[in-house]
């Protein structure tokens, strides 16, 4: 396995230290402490998961592989759940199952761990790599009910072993292999989407290529007052492509659709693919990020693997101009060390952070 020692890495800043929620939730709480309690969970619309019909499924093998049934439709059914839903399930996506399964096996095993031993992953000050939570930027912020591991295995010169389990054993070779494989499905996506939206090829793939990569590791107790705490605050991914898998039974993510939350049921070996706010912003508006969350189950831990996908740091983070018409943007031309910055010194709050991005009749450059 190849993995170097920290080259040119930058400090972007990071997130403020929190208690660990695996272990306040071993302790049999009577009472949750005020920073973890949403009372307006008790309060919000959903729909039950009878009523998700529609939700697009996508089979990748009609579009790469040898199954040319009906690939024009294929095609034209990811562009409508890129347009309309911002999210889609991805089947026959060429991810080897014994892969994901490993995946899945070691991070059971990883967060199964006494916790002195996870907090030698821990984040450090001015990181968001390890063991802990993101985006707490504030004393006052309120806190989700949950545990996360985050690594940043691509670029490779720029991984930071220091962050890499190494129990269980097996866990550093498996997340080489699963990063290489989510990064290359990533791909292919992105040269379906640029197809979608008229782009001439490698037009946005080249901007992913040497991306960043993320992989988060999501761990989220049981709870016996579930309907007052939050496993993930609702927020849509800052980043441009994600690539979830659900990693036991307990089901817990919601998006946002019409103003109603709704339920997501995993299909079996699927990946769950949602639009971040970099395509969206690629797209002008085109394609659109969607706001999503987790909830907790009152008495199952509940554990995912998201993979988030972004440009590499070269890249200008801004509407595409072969997309934008009349020469008029919908978002701002940013660099994209600045974005990251922002995006890290930002909380989870719904699609707030494509405000700061939006641009009323923003010039592209020439």
């Amino acid at each position: 396995m190849e993995i170097s020692e920290v080259v040119g890495r930058v400090d972007y800043g990071g997130s403020l230290p929190v208690e660990n929620v695996q272990a306040l939730a071993s302790n049999n709480l009577e009472e949750i402490p005020p920073r973890y309690l949403w009372p307006e969970m008790e309060y919000e619309e959903y729909c039950s998961i009878e009523e998700n019909l529609h939700i697009p499924v996508i089979d990748l093998g009609k579009l790469i592989g040898n199954q040319f049934t009906s690939p024009e439709d294929e095609l034209e059914k990811l562009h409508s759940a890129c347009r309309d839903w911002g999210f889609f399930q991805l089947i026959n996506h060429g991810v080897p199952e014994e892969l994901i399964e490993q995946m899945k096996t070691d991070t059971e095993d990883f967060f199964k761990l006494p916790l002195e031993e996870k907090k030698a992953y821990a984040q450090l000050p001015n990181d968001i790599e390890g063991y802990g939570q993101t985006f707490v930027v504030s004393e006052d912020q309120k806190l989700n009910w949950g545990d996360m591991l985050l690594i940043l295995p691509q670029p490779i010169p720029q991984r930071n072993l220091r962050f890499w389990p190494s129990i269980p054993t097996s866990f550093r070779a498996t997340l080489d292999k699963y990063s290489t494989e989510v990064q290359r499905l990533t791909i292919r996506l992105l040269r379906l989407m640029e197809r979608n939206l008229g782009l001439e090829p490698e037009k946005l793939t080249s901007m992913f290529e040497e991306g960043v990569q993320g992989i988060r590791m999501n761990y989220y107790p049981p709870c016996m007052q579930a309907n007052k705490v939050m496993g993930l605050a609702p927020h849509s991914d800052a980043t441009g492509l994600t690539l979830l898998i659900q990693v036991n039974d307990v089901h817990g993510l919601q998006i946002k659709k019409n103003e109603k939350w709704v339920p997501i049921e995993p299909i079996p070996k699927a990946f769950i693919v949602n639009i971040g706010d970099i395509i969206e912003i690629m797209s002008n508006g085109e394609y659109k990020s969607i706001e999503h969350r987790a909830v907790v189950n009152r008495r199952k831990e509940r554990l995912s693997i998201a993979a988030f996908h972004s440009p590499n740091m070269r890249t200008m983070i801004g509407p595409v101009p072969d997309i934008v018409k009349e020469n008029t943007a919908n978002y701002k031309n940013i660099n994209h060390e600045d974005y990251f910055r922002l995006v890290i010194a930002s909380k989870p709050d719904g699609k707030t952070l494509l405000d700061h991005m939006k641009s009323e009749h923003c010039k592209i450059d020439e």
